[in-house]
């Protein structure tokens, strides 16, 4: 295991780094094995990450659910739907 230390001068790039490090860290708890080792054919990387953006798309649609039916709450008179924000008639 090689070893780095890092100034970060952005705190977001800091949490992000370590988020990165957090699911490798899971990700070979799992599967005992790093990503680099890891054996799999071209089609299962492809479905691997086709499974991910899919489950990505999922978590936004869900978000703008929740983000809507915080909005339409907090704005008494203005609803949001579909993208758009119009006053209550």
């Amino acid at each position: 295991m090689s070893k780095k230390e890092c100034e970060f001068r952005d705190p977001i790039i800091q949490q992000v780094v370590e988020k990165f490090i957090s699911r490798s860290d899971v990700g070979y708890k799992k599967y005992g094995k790093t990503l680099k080792d890891a054996n799999s054919s071209i089609v299962q990387w492809l479905n691997h990450i086709q499974e991910e953006l899919m489950d990505a798309v999922n978590y936004i649609e869900k978000l703008k659910d929740v983000f809507k039916d915080e909005w339409n709450e907090a704005h008494d008179g203005y609803m949001l739907d579909n993208d758009k924000i119009w006053e209550e008639k």
